[in-house]
C-alpha cells in the first residue's frame, strides 16, 4: 500500500475515532435526553425514539473503539458510512420540514428559535466530511497502528 494511503487512512481512522466516540460519550451521560433528541426529529414514534436514543451513543462508542484499534476497519468504516448517510437524511429531513431544531449530535439537541437553516448546512457538510472520511477507510483499511495490520500480516506469514 502506498505510504500517502495508509497515513490518510490513520487520520481518517482516528477522526472518526474521536467524533464517534465524542459523540456517543456526551449522548451515554443522559441517556434520558439522547431519546428526546431523536423524538425532535419526528421520524420514529415517540417510544421507539426512546429506544434508537438509548441504543445509538453505545453503538458509537463501540464503533469508535473499534477504530481506534483498528479492528475491522473495512467493516466498521462501512458501519459509520451508513450513521453519517443516515444522519444526513435526518437532518435534511427535519429541514425540508421546517423544523428548527438543534442535531444534538455533540449535545443535547433542542429547539432553537433562529438560525436553524444555517446550522443544517453547517451539520450536513461536516458529517459529509465524516461520510468521505469512511469512504476512504471502506476503499483504503490497512492503516499504521491498526491491530488489522497486525492480524492480517501474521496471516500472510
Amino acid at each position: 500500500m502506498h505510504v500517502t494511503k495508509a497515513w490518510a487512512g490513520t487520520a481518517a481512522r482516528l477522526l472518526l475515532a474521536a467524533v464517534l466516540g465524542y459523540a456517543g460519550w456526551v449522548k451515554i451521560r443522559d441517556l434520558t435526553e439522547a431519546g428526546r433528541t431523536v423524538a425532535l426529529y419526528r421520524i420514529v414514534p415517540e417510544d421507539s425514539a426512546q429506544l434508537v436514543g438509548g441504543v445509538l451513543p453505545f453503538i458509537e462508542v463501540a464503533l469508535a473503539l473499534l477504530l481506534i484499534a483498528g479492528l475491522a476497519t473495512r467493516a466498521v468504516a462501512a458501519a459509520t458510512a451508513v450513521l453519517m448517510v443516515t444522519y444526513i437524511a435526518a437532518i435534511a429531513s427535519v429541514w425540508a420540514r421546517g423544523l428548527s431544531i438543534d442535531c444534538g449530535c455533540f449535545s443535547s439537541g433542542g429547539t432553537v428559535t433562529s438560525g436553524a437553516e444555517r446550522g443544517y448546512v453547517i451539520d450536513i457538510a461536516r458529517d459529509v466530511v465524516f461520510l468521505a472520511a469512511a469512504v476512504l477507510l471502506v476503499r483504503h483499511p490497512r492503516t499504521r497502528y491498526a491491530l488489522d495490520r497486525w492480524v492480517l500480516d501474521t496471516k500472510e506469514r
